[in-house]
């Protein structure tokens, strides 16, 4: 995807956001079904379960995004870090991807003036910038974790999701728009 220069914040965060889900995506592409559900070590959250409970947090943050906490009463977050032996791939990828609808149900109606609003999150206040902001970091974080994950059982198999090693001299020298790279 092209960077397209923008002083938009909504539109600017909008696009991360979509970055992110896609570099998910295509980090989780990777890995088989049994890695995809494998934590490296009992301390540590799977790529399923990193994906729950960002789904889980959509859910939460984003319905009734401007009139209800953005910590809902129904949420229970402990339980995002649980497999229970009926999660799939299939059936983390369907909370996933419902997670970015609400997400962007939520933010593509949103106005400039919508950005100085005040909206709770766990009963403190934040403008709606200072949600999206909080979010944008929250999501990034975890999508790190994923592709390190990924990454990790891929190892030399691994398909970079940036620019290779070795190769920044010659991706700079490309003519033309870039797109995203980290």
């Amino acid at each position: 995807m092209a960077h397209e220069f923008t002083t938009n914040h909504l539109q600017d965060s909008l696009v991360l956001f979509r970055q992110y889900k896609k570099l998910a995506e295509k980090a989780v592409e990777q890995v088989s079904d049994e890695e995809f559900l494998r934590a490296i070590d009992p301390e540590a959250n799977s790529i399923a379960v990193i994906m729950r409970h960002m789904a889980g947090n959509m859910r939460s943050r984003w319905r009734d995004f401007l009139t209800t906490d953005g910590e809902k009463p129904d949420r229970n977050r402990d339980q995002e870090f649980e497999l229970p032996g009926a999660v799939t791939r299939a059936s983390v990828m369907r909370e996933w991807d419902e997670g970015w609808a609400i997400t962007f149900g939520a933010l593509e109606p949103l106005t400039e003036a919508d950005l100085t609003r005040k909206v709770m999150i766990r009963g403190e206040p934040h403008s709606v910038t200072q949600a999206i902001n909080r979010q944008i970091a929250h999501y990034a974080s975890h999508v790190g974790q994923i592709i390190l994950l990924a990454k990790h059982f891929r190892s030399q198999e691994w398909k970079t999701l940036s620019i290779p090693r070795g190769k920044s001299a010659e991706f700079n020298a490309q003519p033309g728009p870039k797109g995203y790279k980290t």
